[in-house]
Order: structure tokens, then C-alpha cells, then sequence
């Protein structure tokens, strides 16, 4: 089996690489520079020279509050370049598997989201990641998959900057007024690729069990890691960023964790594995 992984460079892609040279399998991991999916003819290009069994898209346009600005960006990767893959996918006869975000809602629900709920995005980033997903609407051979606060090893995730603050200062600001669910890179990798071998098909939610607050999700982490900081609770407006976040935009991974007979562990347990690796490594 042959997979072609995109956003070669990020940190889920890094996350994929790991796990398919554990399992023995080939791959070719394809940085933006080296594919740029918003691009049919050069997508197309790729994927008939390649001729993988698998595409995992795990490029994007993750800049949330860029995407303000620079819209059109945002959706020819986070929109575009899911159908551009979808389509040389069906001319080869790959399967596509695919990642969205918990953005796509609103964050007002007061509840876990599921899979069922009607997405309602409150910034551009999230509206862009929505569209990508009506893309694969009609896409059979798919799986689509809404993770949410990514982490891992690379510098684009809030725990990497949260050591690159800590570097910097004594004194750290985080906000207590955003929740939702931590989730391991790793776990993301072998979860979505277990999906496939047992045959999954659509769209699911994967995250971590339980949920959490950025500032709980900071102050553990800098506990882990034995870095002593003074931590300020401050709501997410203090930051006057350009985007709007949700409030609570935690996902419910029931339906994934019932269709695998699996447990997703806590994200307090995910966030303990990831420490474990030398901090250096988070910013590489």
C-alpha cells in the first residue's frame, strides 16, 4: 500500500510519518512548497504519478486570525484543496481521508457537539474549514474527521507557544473563558487510520475524552513540564484578536468510540505522553 500524505511539514503530517514507518508502509509526504493542493492540474499531476491507495490531507490553512484578511487563501487550501484531492482520488481510485476543525460551530450550543449538528461558524478560518467539508459531501471512499486544539510536536499549537512565552517572561496571560478538548497528534494518526482498516466511512468526531479551558490546559502542561510560572486568568477578549472564538466548542467522540470499541484517554494522559519527549523537540 502507497499513501500520499499533504502539509508534509505540519504537525499532524509529521505525527502520520511516524506512525506509517512503524507499521512498515510506504509514503511520500509532500510539504506545501513541494504541492500545493489549491492547484487541480498540479494535484492531479501528483496523485496519477504517485498512484497511492490513500491520501491523507493533512494540509491547511490554520491561521485563524489571518484568515480574517486573507480569505481567499484560507479557502483555496481549507476548501479547494479538499475537493482538488477529492477528485484525483477518484481518478485513481484512492481513499481520502481528510480533517476538520471544531470551529466550524458556533460555540453556543452549551453542549458537546456531534456529528449531527449543523455547523455554524463565527470567523472565516471556521467558514473556510466548513466549505471543505461540503466539498467531500458526495465523496464514497472518505473519511472526514473534526479534531479540535491539535497538539504536537512542531511549533504551529498552543502548547508550543505557551514554552516559547515561558521562555520569555515570568508572567503568563491565558484565557479561562475558552473550552473545548486537547488532542494528541499521535492518537489522531492511529485512531483515523484504525477507522480505515476497519472500514469507516463519512464523517466523525475525534478528540480526547473530556474538556477543558485553555488556562487549565496551560497551567497543567507547565506543571508537567516542571516549569515554574506566574499564570494570569484573563478572558479570550483581553486579546482584542481579529477572529472570534467559540466559548465551548468541545466535540463528542461517542460515535467513533462506539463504531472502533475503543476508549479515547484523557487529554490530562495525552498531554503526560507528549512531555515525556525532550521540550526541545516541541519547537523543532
Amino acid at each position: 500500500m502507497k499513501v500520499l500524505i499533504t502539509g508534509g511539514r505540519g504537525q499532524l503530517a509529521q505525527a502520520f510519518q511516524k506512525f506509517l514507518e512503524e507499521k512498515g508502509l510506504e509514503y511520500k509526504a509532500l510539504s506545501r512548497e513541494e504541492l500545493d493542493i489549491g492547484n487541480f492540474e498540479t494535484v492531479l499531476a501528483t496523485v496519477r504519478s504517485f498512484a497511492p491507495q490513500v491520501i491523507i490531507n493533512c494540509a491547511a490553512y490554520n491561521q485563524v486570525d489571518k484568515a480574517e484578511e486573507d480569505f481567499p487563501q484560507a479557502f483555496r487550501v481549507n476548501a479547494l484543496g479538499p475537493y482538488n484531492l477529492f477528485l484525483a482520488a477518484a481518478e485513481v481510485k484512492a481513499f481520502l481521508i481528510h480533517f476538520s476543525t471544531d470551529y466550524v460551530f458556533s460555540g453556543e450550543k452549551g453542549d458537546f457537539y456531534r456529528e449531527e449538528d449543523h455547523p455554524e461558524p463565527i470567523n472565516k478560518y471556521g467558514l473556510s474549514k466548513c466549505l471543505g467539508e461540503k466539498a467531500l459531501k458526495e465523496a464514497e471512499d472518505c473519511l472526514l474527521f473534526r479534531v479540535s486544539w491539535l497538539f504536537g510536536e512542531g511549533k504551529q499549537n498552543f502548547l508550543a507557544k505557551v514554552l516559547s512565552w515561558a521562555r520569555q517572561r515570568e508572567t503568563l496571560y491565558i484565557a479561562y473563558d475558552e473550552f473545548s478538548i486537547p488532542t494528541y497528534t499521535e492518537t489522531v494518526a492511529r485512531i483515523s487510520w484504525l477507522a480505515f482498516e476497519k472500514g469507516l466511512r463519512g464523517l466523525f468526531h475525534l478528540a480526547s475524552n473530556d474538556f477543558c479551558s485553555r488556562l487549565e490546559w496551560a497551567k497543567f502542561f507547565l506543571k508537567v513540564a516542571g516549569i515554574s510560572r506566574r499564570v494570569v486568568p484573563v478572558p479570550a477578549s483581553y486579546f482584542n484578536l481579529p477572529a472570534k472564538r467559540p466559548f465551548f466548542s468541545a466535540l463528542s467522540s461517542e460515535k467513533l468510540q462506539k463504531e472502533l470499541q475503543v476508549n479515547l484517554p484523557p487529554w490530562q494522559e495525552e498531554v503526560q505522553k507528549f512531555v515525556k519527549r525532550p521540550l526541545q523537540n516541541i519547537l523543532s
